[in-house]
């Protein structure tokens, strides 16, 4: 007899476990964590060096936070244009965003001296600077959101499309697209500073709105400036900096529980480097394009790069003055940067692609 139950008692019990199990799934499945969907609005194309990156540093995300968060990326400015970006973030049409500070002039004062030239031609060198000054005085430009990570490309060159500029006296007439600080700097050194977005500069050179534009190497492939541009003069010093946010909505940051906070500002500092890595990459690779076809490089000497220098001095008493109007820190910003530019040229060799 009680071996003939046995089997009863053990099927009995097997069938108790199974409703268990079953009866448990469908609650199991409601409490099961979903993942936070963040939208981030890049205005580069996806096919851009930097909105590769981007992509990369928002898939390290989710594979750091074991897919609790996702982060879906919109190109192109599908989502925001460039000049809308910031306050698109700031308002909530996207939780994060990517664009350069200046397409809202006068929005950030203090970060301006960011943009302002003297820099070795080094994208990690002008990245690195760019964070170490935020970092350290923290303005309250930015307060609205939560700061991940800026990075910035090497100095700029001054592209042509007819005339060379070999002197300082060849930019008399000139007129080049600028915007931010690059408009004080094409003022002091001659020509007339217009303010058309890097997208319709290409159109604006064919027409002849624009007698030449600034631009790094890597213009030359992904602007199609090679085709509408004859020349390219380089004097590092005197080259324009632009400077990128990527930048996330302060109540969505503030949402975010602590530990994915942590992978978010551990994998924004990787970013950094990374940045700076994939500017000099991209603009490498649009100098050895541009020299495959024997595009004319101009090189001034030392003595006349010197001159350039000394006409673009009045845009850093400038700075200091807005900023003194303004009750920021501008002297101790400029006086910060000249010493961090001293410390990363020290490490980081300048790029030299002619």
């Amino acid at each position: 007899m009680r071996r003939g139950k046995l089997p009863v008692l053990s099927l009995i019990l097997l069938l108790s476990v199974a409703v268990l199990f079953f009866a448990s799934g469908p609650a199991y499945s409601q409490t099961k964590e979903k993942p936070t969907q963040l939208s981030f609005s890049n205005f580069w194309p996806p096919a851009f060096g930097l909105s590769v990156e981007s992509v990369k540093w928002a898939d390290e995300i989710e594979k750091l936070t074991g897919g609790r968060v996702k982060i879906t990326i919109h190109h192109g400015g599908t989502l925001t244009t460039g000049p809308n970006c910031y306050e698109g973030v700031l308002t909530g049409i996207s939780d994060i965003g990517q664009a350069p500070l200046q397409y809202t002039r006068g929005r950030f004062p203090l970060m301006e001296a960011l943009d302002l030239p003297g820099y070795p031609l080094n994208g990690i060198v002008t990245t690195r600077i760019a964070n170490d000054i935020y970092n350290k005085f923290k303005p309250k430009e930015l307060a609205g959101v939560h700061v991940l990570y800026l990075h910035a490309h090497l100095p700029g060159v001054f592209y042509t499309a007819k005339k060379q500029i070999r002197t300082l006296e060849d930019f008399k007439g000139l007129r080049f697209r600028a915007t931010g600080q690059a408009a004080n700097l094409i003022t002091a050194l001659g020509a007339t500073p217009i303010p058309v977005t890097k997208n319709d500069e290409y159109e604006a050179m064919k027409k002849g709105v624009l007698d030449g534009t600034l631009g790094t190497p890597v213009s030359f492939i992904s602007w199609k400036i090679g085709d509408i541009a004859k020349y390219a003069t380089v004097v590092p010093k005197a080259g324009y900096i632009t400077t990128f946010f990527v930048v996330m909505n302060a109540k969505k940051w503030h949402s975010l529980p602590p530990d994915i906070q942590k992978v978010f500002t551990e994998a924004s500092d990787e970013w950094i480097e990374r940045s700076g890595k994939a500017w000099n990459a991209v603009d490498t690779e649009g100098a050895q394009a541009s020299k495959k076809i024997g595009f004319n490089w101009i090189i001034p000497d030392a003595k006349e790069a010197a001159r350039w220098e000394k006409a673009l001095e009045p845009i850093y008493s400038n700075y200091e003055k807005a900023m003194q109007s303004k009750g920021l820190p501008g002297t101790e910003v400029l006086e910060y940067r000249r010493q961090l530019i001293e410390k990363y040229a020290a490490v980081y060799q300048p790029l030299k692609w002619w």
